[in-house]
């Protein structure tokens, strides 16, 4: 602990509120929130024994900055606003775009439908779900319309509205055709709570009218439809195996069993409606609480951002927060954390997966450390780098006989590619094709950029720049990196694709990295996304040039109407044949207009080749 940090826990305040930790760069690295900060934040630098996860954490704080709020609900609204964004290393971070979707029946509709959706609002309609983990939403959806008639169409029917007749479903009695008024509103209530009761996990009503219409299907030799509703009835016995014996068929559980080694942890969770369990999914999840009930109570409020809160929770630790909780779920829920008989067994089940989760993810976690990190430093030893290249920039030519010249530059950040910093450049000055000057013009280019700190992706320094060529694309670019102050700061390789040979400015003859290393590697991969990428943008070029039409070129015509223009008359060939009074009933074009496109083919006649 330096004296900055002792200095600020001497004044830190007891009131409630959030904490945000930093490293020596100023990098966000933690957020919390806590009921006192004086208490919280004072824990994670005391001589006391941590876990593997928060020591690390600690060690890497080199400040701490902190926010006071008027209750815990508050500083928990802004710690998740924090969480979101500065992304912090050591916080839970579940994808916002992660969205599981539910079955939404709308009761205030007169006849209502079913929806897929992946969002719940508190709109009063009911919402089953969420499914995932190898049941199909879309499949529950039509095993439903097989048996129910149920409307599928996006009509707004009312009980006054009239359509001109029925749609095809009536014809096939796949629907009791409501928009025609051929089922009344009790009765087709009545269809709807059946289409409910099957939800909330009764199957022996759905099973029987499809097991009937199946049989009659085969019965008249429709075998394509027998077919079609014996695959219904096998997703409906798939569902069947994940019932829970002993279970109320109306209560609705979540389950949460986390699991750490003291580095690394997983949280499995568990979804149990209508008696059945929907699924089982693990989250692999660094978090730097203190107590394992903390990171599970961080983990579900940002779980329950976009889900429907049931009606018990099952937790494998306790959490002091429970009262907050209720708070943020703005309801009673029943939150188990010493729990027996059959929501002891479903914890016990959630643990066992999150076991065997655990040793895969830090398998899988080790061989993506070898081919990133691992690579990168691997790749400094090899080379004789003066820092670990940390972000790679590569560059690479792309054009036809020196048309549509552009150059490429991808990055790679700590072993792996980061898109959003990738940049493209159309080589301007260079005529002829000549790779050695137009890669010369794109660093330059950047690097005037990086000077000038202008650009969010030029900004940043790379370690490593890596050219796609041998000795002599290396020399070009060394020469630029010199001419703008660089050579020092900045180090460059090429690779030359034949032997993969390495060049280095300061050595005459190449390095051979060992086939099929994982510094090697990197290298090829950074290598070849740049040529991917310079390829994609020459492609893009080349078939804009192809598109562009004569039409671009007369003074008026934007591309709506040279739309306009080509819709009418289908090519420049038919337009230029046009006369002012016709090209005048193109939609978009007045007399003026006409005119002018008339004037300019009479300047620009097009030359029409001899006919075949």
């Amino acid at each position: 602990m330096n004296e900055r940090i002792r200095e600020k826990l001497k004044v830190l305040t007891k009131e409630p509120g959030v904490y945000v930790m930093r490293d020596k760069d100023g990098n966000v690295i933690y957020v919390g929130k806590a009921k006192n900060l004086k208490n919280r934040v004072s824990q994670y630098f005391r001589n006391s024994p941590k876990p593997s996860k928060v020591q690390a954490m600690v060690d890497n704080v080199d400040h701490f900055d902190y926010f006071i709020t008027m209750s815990e609900m508050d500083a928990l609204a802004l710690e998740s606003n924090l969480i979101k964004k500065y992304q912090p290393f050591y916080n839970i971070l579940l994808k916002d775009g992660k969205q599981f979707p539910y079955i939404k029946i709308d009761m205030k509709e007169p006849f209502p439908k079913l929806e897929i959706v992946r969002k719940v609002k508190k709109d009063g309609a009911k919402y089953f779900g969420p499914y995932f983990a190898g049941i199909d939403v879309r499949e529950i959806v039509k095993t439903i319309n097989s048996a129910f008639k149920i409307r599928t169409c996006s009509l707004k029917i009312t009980e006054t509205s009239m359509a001109k007749r029925e749609c095809l479903n009536y014809s096939l009695g796949l629907c009791s055709a409501p928009c025609t008024k051929r089922i009344s509103k009790d009765d087709y209530r009545k269809e709807i709570d059946r289409v409910i009761n099957f939800l909330n996990g009764n199957d022996e009503e759905i099973e029987q009218i499809l097991t009937e219409k199946m049989n009659l299907a085969a019965q008249n030799e429709n075998f394509e439809n027998a077919i079609l509703l014996r695959d219904r009835l096998k997703m409906i016995a798939k569902l069947k195996q994940r019932v829970v014996a002993n279970l109320p068929k109306d209560v609705s559980k979540d389950v949460f069993a986390y699991y750490t080694d003291g580095l690394s942890g997983v949280i499995t969770n568990m979804v149990v409606r209508g008696g059945k369990i929907l699924g089982i999914i693990s989250y692999p999840c660094l978090d730097a609480e203190l107590e394992e009930g903390q990171t599970l109570f961080n983990f579900i409020v940002q779980y329950y951002q976009n889900l429907l809160v049931p009606n018990e929770i099952i937790l494998s630790h306790d959490i002091e927060d429970k009262e907050l909780l209720y708070e943020f779920f703005n309801k009673k829920v029943n939150i188990i954390t010493n729990p027996h008989g059959v929501n002891k067994n479903l914890l016990d089940m959630a643990l066992v997966n999150a076991k065997e989760y655990l040793n895969k993810y830090i398998e899988k976690e080790r061989l993506k450390y070898n081919n990133t990190m691992g690579a990168v430093k691997s790749l400094q030893e090899k080379l004789g780098l003066k820092e670990p290249p940390l972000r790679i920039e590569c560059y690479d030519i792309s054009n036809i006989s020196g048309t549509n010249k552009v150059c490429s530059m991808v990055v790679f950040k700590n072993g792996e590619a980061s898109k959003k910093d990738y940049r493209k450049f159309k080589i301007k000055t260079v005529k002829g094709s000549n790779d050695f000057a137009s890669l010369a013009e794109a660093l330059s280019r950047r690097l005037k950029r990086l000077q000038e700190k202008n650009g969010e992706s030029f900004r940043e320094k790379p370690n490593l720049i890596v050219i796609d060529g041998g000795k002599g694309q290396l020399s070009s670019t060394y020469q630029i990196l010199k001419e703008y102050g660089f050579e020092k700061d900045i180090e460059i390789i090429g690779l030359a694709k034949k032997l993969e040979e390495v060049y280095l400015p300061d050595r005459s003859s190449p390095l051979i990295l060992k086939p099929g290393s994982a510094e090697l590697k990197l290298l090829q991969r950074v290598r070849d996304e740049a040529h991917r990428f310079a390829v994609i943008y020459h492609r893009k070029l080349r078939d804009m040039k192809e598109t562009k039409t004569m039409l671009d070129d007369i003074p008026g015509v934007g591309p709506k109407k040279r739309d306009a223009l080509l819709k009418a008359f289908g090519t420049s060939e038919e337009i230029a044949k046009a006369d002012v009074d016709l090209l005048s009933t193109v939609p978009g074009v007045n007399a003026t207009l006409a005119n002018v496109i008339y004037n300019y083919f009479k300047e620009h006649p097009i030359e029409y080749g001899p006919e075949e």
